[in-house]
């Protein structure tokens, strides 16, 4: 590995904001401490993301040794430890390995194509990893280019949140900050994992508890760090653990909708609901409580399979709560009826005025660092009215009116011979997205797809276009320049970047602002693109048309991090038009599954992060390898699988082979657990028809152990 430089890799001194989830710590305060001030903050994501940023450079001879064919048997695991990528890859149609070019004739390649390729036949897909500095740049250059069709990984993951908060409060995010929650005496975690995938959001849990708090986690899966969770900088929680869960609910797969309503319902029965709050600040209350006295007890318990009884313990814990955080991850937004889950754990906030007042409201447990960010300053297929207006009045734009399409439309449309270009910002589109083998000749279809990447992943060997560029690109606490990140408590943080580890990667920034010179030279513009490169220059034109961002402007000068203005409501005055909250009826779904299938959700690993694989090891669930599919004993009993058992999983949209059923109690019968992204084989094209987010936690599959073999166990 190469030398530490410096403070820019080190946590306590660093003035950087993290690379993993958007819980976000660093920034301008140090790279241990939160947005509330608190000190040590560290967890094992963002030292697996900074020792991942540590590595060596890719050795020159690679890109000769290994044939595409050779880098398409290595897992994401070994791709991911193969170190850091230094210089621009080529593969050419037809070739059979990558070709290291300089960067002049990469760069020319990108602008010469797009320079003959019809704008609405060009994607721009952004991950969370980015800065709001490059992606507000990539944006704009997309739209002055003439592309609407600028998406992020929100639609694999968040987009239902924003859509169904929106529809609520007006707001698409957050309704409180990382305070409101750590003074919270009731939270509940409905459909995710934090222990695993945002192991500081644990403390705050562990500090609830302590301190007489109750926790209710909703999800199909007990999860052990969800039972007891064991702190390292708290040597008593270190030696015997800290209970988390006061009270646990498992729903079948696709129950949430119908556990949430009973709760509500519950609620209404015992007179709990704030009717003063109801009546003065929120729309729709009547038609919700006429739903909820018709529906049936039968009718919600078997929709989502959790006994009367506990769900009348739950709304006993919600009624007897002062302060109330609603909490929730992508076990909620993962469905067809995503938007619909989040409008319901709305409904039951608001049922008791615990949304517009402090220490209490509505939280989104965002993934990756910025993707709330990417949101916020513009990668979006539409852009809201008011930034429209406010840049073609300010800057004197004239933006495209055809309408954009997401993320999946725009693969859709590759597939179909519509799209001729596609470029990657970061991420992993191919890794992301659902039906890996319609994703994989998708994107076979474009004439080139670019890729601005750290280090290898999955989707530079698998998903491949007839020409492929990998162009290599710096870790945010390499950029040369400061940058910005927002927290998913709408906190805006100032990272200083620091020294490149190696020769060759090149800032975000700079590659798009000399794209965008070059591409758009003989357009009238009235931007200076190379003049854009400075990231100060970014933060100005953030400022003035991004609603809520205007302390963007002075950052360079103050330091002063800060909330973005209108997101947080501390008072019941909601950003709708008429300032009240909107509460919604749903027909309930049915559950799916039954007569020899299970219902199916895809899960991280404990050592992943994302589509990223850190370690093969999954350390919570004791289990060993990906090639797994997790099912209850009584399950494997019925059906005849014993431990170790090959089979064939199924589902209407393709099959995985070799896989080795692991018995695991922790699940409830009827449903199943296999590893994102591997299992995206299985995942098909439906999409919830509000935000279409695919439904990765909710895929109907059949077992086939017609091929047995068993193993020694793991």
């Amino acid at each position: 590995m190469k030398a530490v430089h410096g403070d820019s890799t080190a946590p306590c001194g660093v003035k950087n904001a993290c690379k993993s989830c958007a819980l976000g710590m660093g920034g301008q305060k140090g790279g241990m401490v939160n947005e509330a001030g608190q000190f040590p903050q560290v967890c094992i994501k963002s030292l697996q993301a900074m020792v991942s940023d540590l590595q060596d450079a890719i050795p020159a001879a690679c890109w000769s040794e290994h044939a595409i064919a050779d880098l398409q048997s290595w897992t994401s695991h070994t791709l991911e430890h193969s170190g850091r990528l230094v210089q621009p890859l080529l593969l050419r149609p037809g070739a059979t390995h990558f070709q290291p070019i300089a960067w002049t004739e990469a760069l020319d390649r990108i602008v010469a194509k797009l320079r003959v390729t019809p704008p609405p036949e060009t994607f721009w897909y952004f991950s969370g990893r980015s800065s709001n500095e490059a992606s507000f740049l990539l944006q704009l250059f997309a739209r002055l280019y003439g592309s609407n069709h600028v998406n992020n990984v929100s639609y694999y993951c968040h987009q239902a949140s924003g859509v169904g908060l929106t529809s609520v409060t007006g707001s698409g995010t957050a309704t409180l900050s990382l305070d409101d929650l750590q003074h919270a005496d009731v939270v509940f975690v409905i459909g995710g994992n934090p222990a695993s995938n945002h192991p500081r959001l644990m403390h705050v849990l562990m500090h609830i508890r302590q301190h007489g708090g109750q926790v209710v986690v909703i999800n199909p899966v007990i999860e052990t760090g969800l039972v007891n969770f064991s702190s390292p900088g708290e040597w008593r929680s270190l030696l015997f653990g800290t209970e988390i869960a006061s009270l646990y609910l498992q729903p079948d797969i696709g129950g949430d909708l119908a556990l949430l309503t009973g709760i509500a319902k519950r609620i209404d029965e015992i007179g709990a609901s704030d009717e003063a709050f109801l009546n003065d600040h929120c729309s729709g209350w009547p038609e919700l409580r006429a739903q909820l006295r018709h529906l049936s007890w039968s009718e919600l318990c078997a929709r989502s399979g959790v006994p009367q009884e506990q769900i009348h313990r739950a709304a006993q814990v919600y009624a007897a709560g002062r302060k109330v955080v609603f909490a929730w991850t992508m076990g909620i937004t993962h469905h067809r009826h995503g938007v619909e889950n989040v409008q319901a754990i709305a409904n039951l906030a608001l049922m008791r005025g615990m949304v517009g007042r402090p220490h209490a409201g509505l939280l989104p447990i965002r993934g990756h660092s910025n993707v709330q960010g990417m949101g916020s300053i513009g990668v979006t297929p539409k852009l809201k009215d008011a930034v429209i207006e406010r840049l073609e009045s300010h800057f004197g734009l004239s933006l495209p009116t055809a309408p954009g399409l997401d993320t999946l439309a725009c693969l859709e449309a590759a597939q179909d011979g519509r799209m001729r270009v596609a470029f990657c910002l970061g991420g992993n589109l191919y890794g992301a997205s659902p039906d890996s083998a319609f994703t994989r000749d998708a994107l076979a279809q474009l004439d080139l797809l670019v890729h601005l990447s750290t280090k290898l992943n999955t989707g530079h060997v698998h998903g491949l276009a007839r020409e492929t560029l990998v162009l290599p690109v710096l870790a945010r606490d390499e950029e040369p320049q400061p940058t910005t990140q927002e927290s998913m408590f709408n906190y805006v943080r100032l990272s200083d970047g620091g020294p490149a580890r190696h020769a060759g990667p090149r800032s975000e920034v700079q590659v798009i602002a000399t794209l965008a010179a070059d591409v758009l030279r003989d357009a009238k513009q009235p931007f200076d693109w190379q003049a854009m490169a400075d990231t100060g220059r970014i933060r100005e034109a953030i400022a003035a048309v991004i609603p809520g961002f205007g302390k963007m402007a002075t950052i360079d000068a103050t330091r002063e991090e800060f909330h973005v203005q209108g997101r947080l409501f501390h008072t019941p005055h909601f950003a709708t038009a008429d300032g009240r909250a909107r509460l919604h009826v749903h027909d309930l779904p049915a559950l799916g599954g039954g007569n020899g299938a299970f219902r199916l959700m895809t899960v991280r690993s404990e050592g992943q992060f994302n589509t990223v694989v850190y370690e093969e090891r999954d350390l919570y669930r004791g289990v060993v390898g990906r090639d797994v599919i997790l099912l209850h004993p009584e399950d494997m009993r019925e059906h005849g699988l014993a431990a170790n058992q090959r089979v064939t999983v199924r589902s209407p949209t393709g099959s995985l082979s070799g896989i080795r059923v692991i018995p695991f109690e922790s699940i409830k019968a009827g449903n199943a657990l296999m590893y994102y992204p591997e299992a995206n084989v299985l995942v098909g094209r439906d999409v919830d028809p509000q935000s279409h987010p695919p439904a990765y936690k909710n895929v109907l599959i059949t077992l086939d152990p017609s091929a047995v073999q068993c193993l020694s166990s793991s």
